[in-house]
């Protein structure tokens, strides 16, 4: 079974152990206003879970659809869909998974 949050990605289904995510943004601008250049802000190593592979009998996914994760800082596979960028990681790669 396939599970994803975004229509135009309904296309694209990961295989194996793989997850697609979402990455967020870095902030643009500081509480007081401030804007910030986009080459000091840098990339934040958290994301947001869009699809995960269908779970196998040797392989149960952790994470689900909607799952805030930290990243890694190098490593993923950047995939451009419909004018979006997404990151295609292995559930093993993932380093954790943020708790509301």
């Amino acid at each position: 079974m396939f599970r994803c949050t975004i229509p135009a990605l309904k296309k694209l289904q990961p295989l194996g152990e793989r997850v697609l995510v979402k990455r967020t943004s870095a902030a643009k601008q500081t509480k007081a206003g401030i804007l910030i250049p986009e080459q000091v802000a840098g990339k934040v190593n958290e994301g947001t879970v869009v699809a995960v592979a269908a779970g196998t009998k040797d392989w149960t996914p952790s994470v689900k659809v909607g799952d805030v994760v930290l990243l890694p800082e190098f490593g993923g596979n950047a995939i451009k869909v419909e004018g979006e960028e997404f990151h295609l990681y292995t559930e093993e790669s993932l380093l954790g998974v943020f708790h509301q």
